[in-house]
């Protein structure tokens, strides 16, 4: 799924839903960088963690 992301897609980090939803601010390999509304920028290892689509 992570290799579906691009730079302005919304998602959530599914282990922490707190963080609200995250705006995919780069992809490089499997380091993508998020900026979550509630917790800032944060790099996500995308062999680790599949992020999940925001759906409005």
């Amino acid at each position: 799924m992570n290799e579906l992301l691009t730079v302005g897609v919304l998602v959530r980090h599914p282990k922490f839903p707190d963080w609200g939803v995250g705006q995919v601010q780069s992809v490089i390999e499997d380091r993508i960088t998020v900026n979550f509304e509630n917790v800032g920028k944060q790099v996500i290892n995308g062999e680790a963690v599949t992020l999940e689509l925001e759906s409005f």
